[in-house]
């Protein structure tokens, strides 16, 4: 007979935060509630974890606006955090809502949402509710659409954002022990219907059971190795966008270099995600061909040039040098394609299992203390 699923402590929670550390002396923490019982158990060991530290916490609840009764959720969800004495604020998505892709565009909206609610508010950390369960989930669906070696490392514990850090310190925790956590606390939540709509591919996996996807290499160790190919073979500019050594670039490998070009053009075009895995396959294998190659192929100089995912590469000599670089920018007439404010550094190079110490730099936008 197996064991009952066990309460999350503080015992417990404190070292899964330990791993994103260090945090300001009183620490200041955003978490984003839907009302269902992930997240809400979320805000209440994160609100154990900051007081216990002299700090506090945002609780930020998103209305989608796309259910009749999304409102009075919202509001439901506030009251209860509300008379567990945690600050509290409902965020609304307004305007037309699309008549396809309406999950990806929800998903857009509401860490646009969240991540403007922490800019005014100072607030470095958002906190998510994405558990063990979530992440098998989303192995096995990564894996059933042939993705690649990053998408079946899973979900980053760690996202630099150009507004802050996204915090995934559940990872580890299963759903049955974060449903203990507030049924022992006494704590009532709310199942969103769309939890159990077959139109969602999530919602068919479970219904229909799968096997989760053997995450057989550690997300952080892969995001390390690709940092350290990107510092050998990839240069900034500010006026051309970035440049990739050819040398270099060849070195590296089919698979890593496709990967590290697909980061590129994602991060530069500011693109959600990056090319299909058989695209950035063959454009990698092309920006590794010799010079001769190309020449053999009927190529030379400009006539060499390519776009990929709206970005166009181009085989130039460096400037007072002999090497070649590939030079790599936004497609003409798409300046401004990356997100306002966006750097050119692209944040999804800084996805990893915990973080560095430059976040600490960062100066506050806010010193309200009504939070």
């Amino acid at each position: 007979m197996s064991r009952p699923a066990q309460p999350v402590t503080q015992a417990d929670f404190a070292p899964l935060m330990a791993a994103f550390g260090p945090f300001e002396t009183k620490p200041l923490l955003a978490v984003g509630v839907s009302g269902g019982r992930d997240s809400l158990a979320l805000a209440l060991l994160a609100n154990d974890w900051a007081r216990d530290r002299g700090g506090r916490i945002l609780c930020l609840i998103v209305d989608h606006g796309l259910r009749a009764g999304s409102a009075g959720e919202a509001t439901t969800t506030a009251t209860l955090l509300t008379e567990q004495e945690i600050a509290v604020e409902v965020l609304h998505w307004s305007g037309r809502k699309p008549a396809s892709g309406l999950q990806e565009a929800a998903r857009a909206a509401r860490y646009r949402l969240l991540f403007e609610a922490c800019r005014r508010h100072g607030i470095l950390h958002l906190l998510v509710g994405h558990h063990a369960d979530d992440q098998a989930e989303t192995l096995a669906m990564r894996a059933a659409r042939d993705s690649g070696p990053d998408g079946l490392a899973g979900m980053a514990a760690l996202v630099e954002h150009r507004d802050g850090r996204l915090l995934r310190p559940l990872l580890s925790l299963s759903r049955a022990r974060l449903t203990a956590t507030l049924v022992e606390r006494g704590i009532s939540w709310i199942d969103d219907p769309s939890n159990t709509d077959p139109r969602f591919e999530r919602v068919r996996l479970r219904q229909a059971g799968f096997a989760a996807a053997d995450a057989t290499t550690d997300r952080a160790t892969r995001e390390e190795q690709l940092a350290r190919l990107a510092v050998e073979a990839l240069e900034f500019d500010l006026t051309q966008g970035a440049a990739l050594d050819r040398v270099a670039f060849a070195s590296i490998g089919a698979e890593e270099g496709a990967r590290l070009l697909g980061r590129i053009v994602q991060g530069l075009a500011g693109r959600d995600y990056p090319p299909k895995r058989a695209r950035l396959g063959r454009a990698a294998a092309r920006l590794s061909q010799a010079p001769a190659q190309l020449q053999a192929r009927g190529k030379s100089g400009k006539s060499q040039d390519f776009t990929l995912a709206e970005c166009r590469l181009m085989l130039r000599q460096a400037p007072g040098e002999q090497r070649l670089r590939w030079i790599v920018r936004p497609e003409n007439g798409r300046k401004d394609a990356r997100k306002a404010g966006q750097p050119l550094v692209p944040a999804v190079f800084f996805a990893c299992g915990a973080s560095p110490t430059p976040h600490l730099d960062h100066e506050p936008q806010s010193t309200d203390q009504s939070l």
